[in-house]
């Protein structure tokens, strides 16, 4: 089981997109339950981005709802951590 992170950028796209589909915010964060647990799993449909996104990764939410993720390692406990970076339709983190 892995850690989240949230970055204040995903807090504030968070709070935008879930304000705009409300019926999403519960996708949203059964998604981000699924990362804590296995990022690929394959219900989530997690890939590696490309381009000016590359090294991070993408997960799915919802048809048009995607979660952009970094997977770090804590130095001191070697914890796996998942840091969550944007959230928003494809046209939006993309």
């Amino acid at each position: 089981m892995s850690k989240i992170v949230v970055s204040s950028k995903f807090k504030r796209a968070f709070r935008k997109f879930a304000r705009r589909n409300t019926q999403l915010q519960a996708q949203i964060e059964k998604a981000i339950a699924g990362l804590s647990d296995d990022i690929f799993n394959p219900c989530l449909g997690t890939h590696k981005l490309e381009g000016k996104l590359s090294g991070l990764l993408s997960c799915s939410c919802g048809y048009d709802c995607r979660i952009v993720f970094a997977v770090e390692t804590e130095e001191e406990s070697g914890e796996t951590l998942i840091v969550l970076l944007d959230v928003g339709t494809h046209d939006e983190v993309y």
